[in-house]
């Protein structure tokens, strides 16, 4: 989710659901020691329960950022070790790591010793030909015996070599069971499955063999699915908020940071997706697309987008009564 879950799409998300757990995009060790750390790692403390996620490969220096990230805030630090790009390759950090299970064991135990927040893995099933159940099982061994008490696993094995990042979500076939398994044969550990997953449902169906559920691009692309998130699996109240009372309260968010200068488009390409599947859903989209980007662009844009959406589903309403009534 590099460039994805930013600190304003986990505002935005955050006035959805309430309890879900959120993740940042991955941050590198070198990021985030030698980088803008308010810039990477600054949050809003309504954004919480919130994870950092790290990627790299160096003991000492993801043990200082584990500590970094608790001091901004952060409930827990997950270790990508699932992350197939060339970059991370290059960089021995992600999903290349799971070659490196004794590795990826140091750097978990030197972070469980400097932080008392959970330090989490976040893996594939395999990688390359190194893809056998007896692997996977030796790296979760491995790994949790240095005190890694979670597991996220996205339900593919990943081919460093041949396949883009992209085609890594895709192509590799969805292997839910061997997830499974992990979770029978390691009873006492939280595991997480990942990946290919499309709606609360099959989440739900998913719960009855794993601890949890990951959604990542499924909610980027279609927030509106938390919405049922905190009634259907953490028993709260029904969320009763539209959508458009959403945006107005991401408004004053919204109109705080283009005072700091920061342009509208970064924040409202985190809300293009949130009237998937409802009428306006084009013109809401493309009302934001159009003018976010624009010198001096501000939350009128934002409110027009709105006010066009709002006439679009009046119409289908008409429309809807008017057969109704024939």
């Amino acid at each position: 989710m590099l460039d994805w879950t930013d600190r304003h799409e986990r505002y935005f998300l955050r006035l959805i659901s309430r309890h879900a757990w959120l993740y940042t995009e991955m941050l590198t060790t070198g990021a985030v020691i030698h980088g803008d750390r308010e810039r990477l790692l600054g949050m809003n403390e309504c954004e919480r329960p919130v994870a950092l996620q790290l990627g790299g490969s160096d003991p000492a220096a993801m043990a200082q950022c584990a500590r970094i990230g608790v001091d901004h805030g952060y409930d827990e630090i997950n270790i990508n070790v699932g992350c197939p790009s060339d970059r991370v390759l290059s960089g021995q950090f992600g999903a290349c790591l799971m070659a490196r299970p004794e590795l990826v064991a140091e750097c978990v135990a030197a972070m469980t010793a400097e932080v008392n927040v959970p330090v989490t893995v976040k893996s594939r099933i395999g990688i390359d030909h190194q893809d056998s159940y007896q692997e996977l099982e030796r790296f979760v061994s491995t790994v949790a015996g240095a005190g890694c008490g979670t597991f996220i696993i996205h339900a593919r094995k990943a081919w460093l070599q041949g396949l883009s990042p992209k085609e890594n979500r895709d192509i590799p076939p969805l292997q839910y069971d061997t997830v499974f398994r992990i979770k029978q044969d390691f009873p006492g550990l939280e595991i997480i499955i990942n990946g290919g997953i499309t709606g609360l449902a099959r989440a739900r169906e998913l719960l009855s063999f794993v601890d949890g559920v990951m959604l990542g691009r499924k909610v980027y692309h279609e927030p509106w699915l938390l919405a049922q998130v905190d009634q259907l699996f953490y028993g709260a109240d029904k969320n009763d908020l539209t959508r458009e009372e959403v945006v107005r309260r991401y408004m004053p968010y919204m109109q705080s940071w283009l005072d700091k200068g920061v342009k509208l488009s970064s924040m409202t390409r985190h809300i293009l997706g949130l009237y998937q599947g409802q009428p306006g859903a084009r013109i809401w989209r493309r009302c934001l697309s159009e003018n976010a980007h624009k010198k001096g662009a501000g939350v009128e844009v934002v409110v027009a987008a709105l006010d066009r959406v709002r006439e679009v589903q009046e119409t289908v309403r008409k429309n809807n009564d008017d057969r109704t009534g024939q």
